[in-house]
């Protein structure tokens, strides 16, 4: 059996606060997280239970209330984000410079030598789409390929332009 949660005057005072001055069902259900098993002795499963929470809900509630009497309430952080990211956006920022500046002087962007740098940058390896996401990120877009094959022989192309038929006709 788990053993029951300490509650001292302070949280019930902080606890009571909170109710008389909710103004979200979430504010005053944490006020009962509190207060309901103080008063009546159960456990956070029937105080989960009663306030329509799961139990891990429930304890939650209570160490909100506990850190705001024991005066270390601390602001909880926006949910989203990039939690995984390798590097700040200024990071990304500054190690694209170099490549961003070689682009604009007439340069073409080429991923695999921007992959292998931003791997050796990391000291790990990543899979090629973290380099286009990291473009995309920056205001880059892929391009679209070139009108022509780069490996045509023009020359090739207007012989053949002479010597076709003007019309196909079938045999």
């Amino acid at each position: 059996m788990a053993r029951p949660a300490q509650f001292t005057t302070a949280m019930e005072k902080v606890a009571q606060q909170q109710i008389q001055e909710a103004k979200t069902a979430r504010e005053l259900r944490t006020g009962l997280s509190v207060l309901i098993p103080k008063k009546c002795d159960c456990s956070n499963a029937v105080v989960g239970e009663l306030l329509g929470v799961g139990i891990a809900t429930v304890v939650r509630m209570q160490r909100q209330i506990r850190e705001q009497a024991a005066g270390i309430a601390k602001q909880k952080e926006p949910w989203g984000g990039r939690r995984r990211q390798l590097m700040t956006f200024a990071e990304e920022q500054a190690f694209l410079e170099p490549w961003i500046a070689a682009s604009k002087s007439g340069g073409v962007l080429i991923v695999p030598p921007l992959h292998q740098a931003l791997e050796q940058h990391l000291g790990r390896t990543v899979h090629p789409s973290t380099v286009y996401r990291l473009l995309a990120r920056h205001g880059w877009r892929k391009v679209e390929p070139d009108t022509c094959h780069p490996k045509r022989d023009a020359e090739a192309q207007d012989a053949f332009k002479k010597t076709s038929p003007k019309q196909w006709q079938r045999r």
